[in-house]
C-alpha cells in the first residue's frame, strides 16, 4: 500500500466545511462611546470641585451643565456612527474634554465675578457657561449638518474657487464697515448687528484651507519646478512667487485695515505649511519666513498698536498699570499656580482681563498648575497628530492636503495662544480652540472637526472589494484552433 503523496509546497489544507468569512472591519465606535462617557464623568467632576471650593455647596448648575453636555455629545456620537463609522474614535473624545473642561473654568470665573460684583455692590452679570452650552449646541448642530450633507469631502475641490472668493469677502467684509459694527478693543474683526453678531475671520480660514488644498494639487507642478540651487536647497523661479505674494499680501491688507495680526498670521503660516508639504521643498519655507520677517518689521514701523504688543512683549512691566498690566497679571497667575496648581475654584484668576477667551490658558496654568496645563497641551497634541496620520493615511492629495491644512491651523494657534500668554511672542488676540468662550470660534472649530472627521471615515475605510469577472463552467468554455506560426528562423 503506497503512502499518500505530501501536499505540494505552498498548499494551505481546507477545513472540513470551507473557510469561515471574514470578520467585518472594527469601527472603534463603542471605543469612542467609552471615552466620550469618561470625558463627560470628568467634567461632571470639575464642576462640583468647582462648586465645592467656591459657594462650599453645590447647586443644580452641575446637574444642568452636566447634562446638556452629556446630551450634546451623545448626540454627536449617533452622528459619527452613523454618518462616519471608520472615523479615528480619538477625535471627537478628544475635543469633547478640552469643550468641558473649558466650560468648566468658565463657570468658574462666572462664580468669580459673582463675588466680585457682591463685594463691590453691583449687580451680578449674567453667567458666561449658559452662553456656552448654548454656542455648543449650535457648534454641534453644525458638526452634524456638515456630517450629513458632506458625503464625499472631495466634492469641495469642485467649488474650491467659490469658496475661496466666499472665504476672502468674508475676511474682508468687517473692514468696510463702519467701527461701530466691527470694532472691538481696537480690532476691526466683527460684523455686529442688532442681536447678532459673528467673527468671519473664524469661518474664512476653514474656506481659505480648502482652496488652498484643491490649488496646491491642481497646479502642483507650478510649485514644483525647479529653480535655483543654493545652499543645497532648490529654490522656485520669481515668475512662480505669485501665490504666495498674493496671500502675503492678503495678510497685510488685514493686518492694515482691521489690525488683525493673529488672523493674519494664523492664515499666512498655514498656507506656507501646506506648501511644504505639497512641494517638499525647504526654499519654500526660507521664503515665507523672510515674507514673514518683512511683514513684521513693516507693520512695526507703520502700526502704533503693533509697537505698542511689541514693547510690551519685551518689557511688560515697564507700563504695568496701562499696556503691561494684562501680560504681567498673566505671568503672576502662571507663578501663582506653580507645579500642581492652586486647586479649581481656589486660585483669582479673575484678576487677568479676558480671563475667559483670550487668556484662559492662564486661568489653567494657575489653578491646574504645570502639571495640568501640559495635561492640556497633550490633549491638543494628540488632536494634531492623529489629524497629521489621518493626512497620511488617505489615499488622495486632496485629502491629505486639507487634513494636514486643517490639523496645522490648529497646531499654529495654540503655539501662537500659548506664546503670547507666556510672553514667547507678543499677544495676537487668538482664542484657544475648543476652550475659550466665544461663538464664533465654537462653530467654526466644530465644522473644522467634522471635515477632519469626514477625512479620518474615509482613510479608514476598508477599500471596495473589487468584483471578479465571473468564469464560465468548463463545460460551457468554447475551443479555439491555435494555428502553428509559418514563420521559421532561416538556415
Amino acid at each position: 500500500m503506497s503512502a499518500p503523496a505530501p501536499p505540494s509546497a505552498g498548499a494551505f489544507p481546507s477545513p472540513p466545511g470551507g473557510f469561515a468569512p471574514a470578520p467585518p472591519p472594527s469601527t472603534r465606535r463603542n471605543a469612542e462611546l467609552l471615552l466620550l462617557a469618561f470625558a463627560a464623568l470628568l467634567t461632571t467632576v470639575s464642576l462640583f470641585l468647582v462648586e465645592a471650593s467656591q459657594e462650599q455647596s453645590v447647586t443644580w448648575d452641575i446637574a444642568k451643565y452636566g447634562l446638556a453636555f452629556l446630551g450634546l455629545f451623545a448626540v454627536a456620537h449617533l452622528a459619527v456612527r452613523r454618518f462616519a463609522p471608520f472615523a479615528d474614535p480619538l477625535l471627537l473624545p478628544v475635543v469633547a474634554v478640552l469643550n468641558g473642561l473649558g466650560l468648566v473654568l468658565i463657570h468658574r470665573l462666572d462664580l468669580g465675578a459673582a463675588q466680585n460684583a457682591e463685594y463691590n455692590s453691583v449687580s451680578i452679570p449674567s453667567p458666561d457657561a449658559n452662553q456656552q452650552i448654548m454656542w455648543t449646541g449650535l457648534g454641534m448642530v453644525v458638526f452634524v449638518v456638515v456630517l450629513i450633507v458632506l458625503r464625499d469631502y472631495r466634492t469641495l475641490a469642485r467649488y474650491s474657487y467659490t469658496l475661496g472668493l466666499i472665504g476672502l469677502v468674508a475676511l474682508m467684509i468687517p473692514a468696510l464697515l463702519p467701527d461701530r459694527f466691527s470694532q472691538t478693543n481696537g480690532s476691526k474683526i466683527w460684523i455686529r448687528l442688532p442681536g447678532f453678531s459673528v467673527q468671519p475671520g473664524e469661518f474664512a480660514k476653514i474656506l481659505l484651507i480648502i482652496f488652498f488644498a484643491s490649488v496646491l494639487v491642481a497646479k502642483r507642478d507650478l510649485f514644483t519646478t525647479a529653480g535655483r540651487h543654493m545652499l543645497g536647497m532648490d529654490f522656485p523661479r520669481g515668475r512662480d512667487l505669485g501665490p504666495i505674494l498674493a496671500v502675503w499680501l492678503v495678510c497685510i491688507a488685514v493686518l492694515v485695515f482691521e489690525k488683525d495680526l493673529g488672523t493674519s498670521l494664523l492664515i499666512f503660516s498655514t498656507v506656507l505649511v501646506m506648501l511644504y508639504i505639497a512641494t517638499e521643498r525647504v526654499g519654500w519655507l526660507i521664503i515665507g519666513g523672510g515674507l514673514l520677517a518683512i511683514g513684521f518689521v513693516f507693520a512695526y514701523k507703520s502700526f502704533s498698536h503693533v509697537r505698542v504688543r511689541t514693547d510690551t512683549w519685551l518689557d511688560p512691566f515697564a507700563d504695568y498699570h496701562n499696556t503691561g498690566y494684562q501680560l504681567s497679571q498673566s505671568l503672576f497667575g502662571l507663578a501663582t499656580g506653580g507645579l500642581a496648581g492652586t486647586g479649581l475654584g481656589s486660585g483669582r484668576p479673575n484678576q487677568v482681563p479676558f480671563a475667559n477667551t483670550d487668556f484662559i490658558i492662564t486661568t489653567i496654568g494657575e489653578e491646574l498648575g504645570l502639571i495640568g496645563l501640559t495635561a492640556v497641551l497633550i490633549l491638543f497634541l494628540v488632536l494634531i497628530l492623529r489629524g497629521l496620520r489621518t493626512a497620511i493615511a488617505v489615499r488622495d492629495s486632496f485629502g491629505k492636503l486639507l487634513a494636514a491644512g486643517l490639523s496645522f491651523t490648529i497646531a499654529i494657534q495654540l503655539f501662537v495662544v500659548v506664546g503670547g500668554v507666556t510672553k514667547l511672542i507678543p499677544l495676537t488676540g487668538l482664542t484657544t480652540p475648543f476652550m475659550s468662550y466665544g461663538g464664533s470660534s465654537l462653530l467654526a472649530n466644530y465644522a473644522l472637526l467634522a471635515l477632519l472627521i469626514k477625512v479620518s471615515d474615509a482613510a479608514r475605510a476598508p477599500a471596495p472589494a473589487r468584483k471578479k469577472d465571473p468564469v464560465a463552467p468548463i463545460a460551457e468554455a468554447t475551443t479555439e484552433l491555435l494555428r502553428r506560426s509559418e514563420t521559421r528562423p532561416q538556415e
